[in-house]
């Protein structure tokens, strides 16, 4: 077996480290212009270099996107943005406009393309297509089960590499195409500026009823503008690896490095389970939890083994379920002093128990037993954003930890 790559969001440099601190085998971003998360930060040229050479000198990989639907216009300055990407060094590129990669194909012959999921593949004759088109991967639509992934990789040649979502928010849209967006609030979602109005709150109103609202519900003939929740394979590793998908990829360039962390962090011990002892291998409850502790809709394993139904959805809110703060993420450790330097992310107060992830470990209890200011004084709490303090740590603690609390 082939053990699959852990593919991870990096919505900003920061984000970009932790991800391949947490275990990630490589992350996808986006510069200032042809991604499809106008909100996400993104990458400057130089933010992009510093990103790749951290990544390639820990043996990991960078993805970028060029997934928008482009327009005559888009094209003006592609060429110029696309052999930037290669003096970067970058190891693939993303798209799913066929004029994009054409142009991609011709100003960059070896530069690796990967299709995005935007282009809704379904099937392996399209698969195929795209192969003999000069496309390296296929990222497969969600709208797939696994039987159907399955049948793709037996007729698809050996070479061409798949790529699946398996955790993050899932489109009311076919594939992400929606053009919600672009009529209620003036925001192409298919350009990169999605306003989410699959979040909103609707109801039904019938064109003789003025006045009259009614809830909108599900019916045999599909789905309409609802919420759906959140993807989660976290317990379908050997069905993922037995479909023969070759890149697990995680959804969320818009969300913290605190999800980036948890969720990259929890996939990396389930993969790395599995291959440890294929046999063996049993899932573990405990992973569940744990993606249970990072902001999310609810969760569903989408299309992989039956279609939909009206539990796939939140009818009733498009709030998040959050349990836990992230509270601070370790900078340094003083090793002689047992010392361990935080910056604050939320309001921190001495004497409390909190979580303490570390890279390629399982969370464990930490106490606050003192918080020391920067100027060597006892405080009762460190209640500012980015605020330093020191707090007494008798396990060695490292660069990348990150502090939480469960919300009671």
């Amino acid at each position: 077996m082939k053990k699959p790559e852990l593919l991870a969001p990096a919505g900003n440099l920061e984000k970009l480290k932790y991800a391949i601190s947490y275990g990630a085998d490589a992350v996808y971003l986006a510069g200032q212009a042809y991604g499809l998360r106008a909100k996400a930060g993104n990458f400057t040229p130089e933010e992009m270099k510093k990103g790749i050479e951290f990544a390639h000198s820990n043996g990991k990989k960078v993805y970028a996107t060029l997934n928008i639907f482009a327009h005559n216009q888009d094209f003006a300055g592609l060429e110029e943005y696309i052999k930037t990407l290669v003096d970067l060094n970058i190891d693939g590129v993303i798209a799913a406009d066929p004029g994009i990669i054409s142009v991609t194909r011709a100003t960059a012959p070896d530069l690796r393309i990967s299709l995005s999921t935007q282009a809704n593949n379904t099937n392996y004759h399209s698969a195929n297509f795209w192969h003999q088109n000069g496309v390296k991967r296929i990222v497969l639509a969600r709208e797939m089960s696994i039987e159907e992934i399955s049948q793709i990789r037996a007729n698809t040649p050996s070479d061409l590499e798949l790529e699946a979502f398996v955790h993050g928010a899932m489109c009311m849209s076919y594939s992400g195409r929606c053009l919600l967006s672009n009529y209620m609030a003036n925001r192409d979602a298919n350009r990169g500026d999605c306003a989410q109005p699959c979040r909103w709150n609707y109801t039904l109103m019938e064109e003789k009823r003025q006045g009259e609202h009614f809830p909108v519900y599900e019916d045999a003939r599909g789905t309409y503008i609802f919420n759906s929740k959140d993807l989660c394979m976290i317990k379908r590793i050997p069905e993922l690896v037995g479909a023969g998908i070759d890149s697990f990829k995680i959804e969320g360039r818009m969300k913290s490095l605190y999800y980036v962390a948890t969720v990259v962090g929890v996939y990396r011990r389930a993969i790395d389970a599995y291959f440890n002892d294929p046999e063996g291998y049993s899932f573990d409850p405990e992973w569940f939890k744990e993606v249970q502790k990072v902001s999310h809709r609810g969760y569903t394993e989408g299309f992989a083994f039956e279609k939909p139904g009206q539990e796939e959805h939140n009818y009733s809110t498009s709030s998040y379920t959050r349990n836990y703060d992230f509270t601070g993420s370790v900078l340094d450790y003083d090793k002689e002093k047992k010392l361990a330097k935080i910056e604050v992310r939320n309001k921190i107060f001495s004497g409390e128990t909190m979580e303490i992830m570390s890279p390629g470990k399982e969370p464990r209890e930490f106490i606050i037993s003192q918080i020391i200011g920067e100027e060597g004084d006892t405080l009762e709490d460190a209640p500012h954003p980015k605020q330093i303090i020191y707090v007494p740590c008798e396990e060695e603690t490292t660069k990348w930890d990150l502090l939480r609390r469960e919300i009671v």
